[in-house]
């Protein structure tokens, strides 16, 4: 996958099939338009999508709460599928000031834009003005076949990154891994924490997540964890540890079943697939390995079913 960063200065040769959006959640609704697009690598065109390195919410609505998805995940995810081109520009004040048939004639003659899938609700050019309507209308001018695709709907609502966010701290981490299309997922780099697991006989993991990607709710989970390209079963607690410290910093800890290799500052994926309880703060460290213990069965019991 080829990465570039200028919508305005950067240029794909090869005619394109791409799409534009946020993509600062990746779930279903995306999820359809990236396949719409790389089906047309066999008619020739190469796939890419064209998103930005801040997410407009920020920028125009200063809304701070963390990504579903960072920069580095989301660019893992899509080469992984087999996209050609990310562009990752950034939502500054000449973006948000280029009308919307400069947006489109940029698309055709710096991308080379020959297709385009986007939903139903997709905005663009200065102040949004820009429209699925207008989109289609000036197909014809800029010769470009369009896709237009209506919302995928969960429980009578819009899928989106706001409802999925909204779900994620609730701890409905089975409706959102439904919405998402695949498992709610942190990648981070393991490091040392107190070393209370190897002392009570649960050896664990801790990463801790960028300042940008929006945790589940607080708690612990039934999760997979991905080392070196293996994938291990496990149980994570995400939260603040309040029974063994007072600082007021996430952390993501993991219990690997059958896994006693030590792999500090390795990178590593954790996997979320099953909500088991909240946060809890316990009188004694005796208490904890109880109930780590029980949480651990369940977790196998999980993975047994």
């Amino acid at each position: 996958m080829e990465y570039l960063h200028s919508f305005f200065d950067d240029k794909i040769t090869e005619p394109t099939a791409l799409t534009v959006g946020k993509f600062d959640g990746i779930h279903k609704g995306h999820e359809l338009l990236n396949r719409l697009i790389l089906e047309k690598k066999e008619y020739g065109l190469k796939s890419a999508i064209i998103t930005f390195e801040n997410t407009p919410r920020i920028s125009l609505n200063k809304d701070c709460t963390p990504s579903l998805i960072t920069n580095e995940e989301r660019m893992f995810k899509l080469k992984s599928e087999g996209l050609d081109y990310l562009v990752e520009c950034p939502f500054d004040d000449k973006m948000m000031k280029t009308l919307p048939e400069d947006f489109i004639r940029i698309l055709v003659e710096r991308f080379n834009m020959k297709y385009i899938a986007v939903g139903s609700d997709f905005r663009f050019g200065y102040k949004g003005l820009g429209n699925a309507t207008l989109l289609e209308q000036l197909s014809t001018k800029y010769e470009y076949e369009v896709k237009i695709i209506d919302k995928i709907k969960k429980e009578d609502r819009d899928i989106s990154s706001t409802y999925i966010r909204e779900e994620l701290l609730n701890g409905n981490i089975s409706l959102v891994n439904d919405m998402l299309g695949y498992e709610y997922f942190v990648w981070g780099r393991v490091v040392h924490g107190a070393h209370l697991g190897h002392k009570i006989g649960i050896p664990t993991i801790n990463i801790v997540p960028p300042d940008n990607k929006l945790v589940p709710r607080y708690g612990v989970y039934v999760t997979s964890t991905l080392i070196d390209g293996k994938e291990y079963h496990g149980v994570t607690n995400v939260g603040m540890k309040p029974t063994v410290t007072d600082e007021r910093r996430v952390g993501i800890e993991t219990h690997i079943l059958d896994f006693n290799s030590l792999i500090y500052g390795e990178n590593v994926k954790v996997t979320f697939k099953s909500f088991i309880r909240g946060e809890q703060k316990f009188n004694s460290i005796e208490e904890l390995k109880k109930q780590m213990n029980i949480d651990k069965k369940k977790a196998i019991a999980y993975f047994n079913k």
